[in-house]
């Protein structure tokens, strides 16, 4: 499916200039230093770099060939940033996080495609919780240390804890499990 970015330019910049993997681009007013970007028709991974007026410096993390002036450049609204969970200890990525063998099984290639987008960690793995001392009734807030899961021998416990922003009290602790 192709994406129409039509009727769509006040979300994005334009290309402005292709020089390797530095892009270029206008019409970036509001963007942020280290914001993550997806570049062109095919949404290759960038990270902008230089802000000047409503022009924006972008490294490209994938191959720019066949990027020309004009084409779109998203704007995600937040930083390059890695996941992290049970699962990663057994994953190879690439340097923008991307699993390599996960990829080579959708793709059918060893190749990674440019502006492949797929999940660092695996999204439907099931992995045994244990929530150490939380209780119902607890406030918690991010950063919070909720419990912890066991991946494997040479990393004893992932600590699970609440993501940034989020705040409130515990409503249900469910037996270990």
């Amino acid at each position: 499916m192709v994406e129409s970015f039509e009727g769509a330019e006040s979300k994005y910049g334009r290309i402005y200039k292709v020089a390797g993997p530095l892009i270029v681009a206008e019409n970036m007013s509001g963007a942020k230093m280290y914001e993550t970007v997806k570049v062109g028709w095919d949404k290759l991974v960038g990270e902008i770099i230089k802000l000047e007026g409503d022009t924006a410096s972008i490294q490209c993390y994938e191959d720019t060939s066949g990027l020309t002036v004009g084409d779109p450049v998203l704007r995600t609204r937040k930083p390059l940033s890695v996941e992290l969970g049970p699962g990663i200890l057994k994953t190879i990525f690439d340097g923008i996080q991307r699993p390599l063998e996960t990829i080579a099984e959708r793709s059918g290639s060893v190749f990674v495609p440019r502006g492949v987008d797929v999940p660092s960690l695996d999204q439907n793995a099931l992995w045994t919780f244990d929530p150490s001392n939380l209780k119902t009734g607890d406030m918690v807030v991010g950063g919070d240390v909720i419990g912890s899961t066991f991946e494997n021998d040479l990393f004893s416990k992932h600590k699970i804890m609440v993501p940034p922003r989020i705040h409130g009290r515990v409503v249900e602790v469910m037996p270990e499990g």
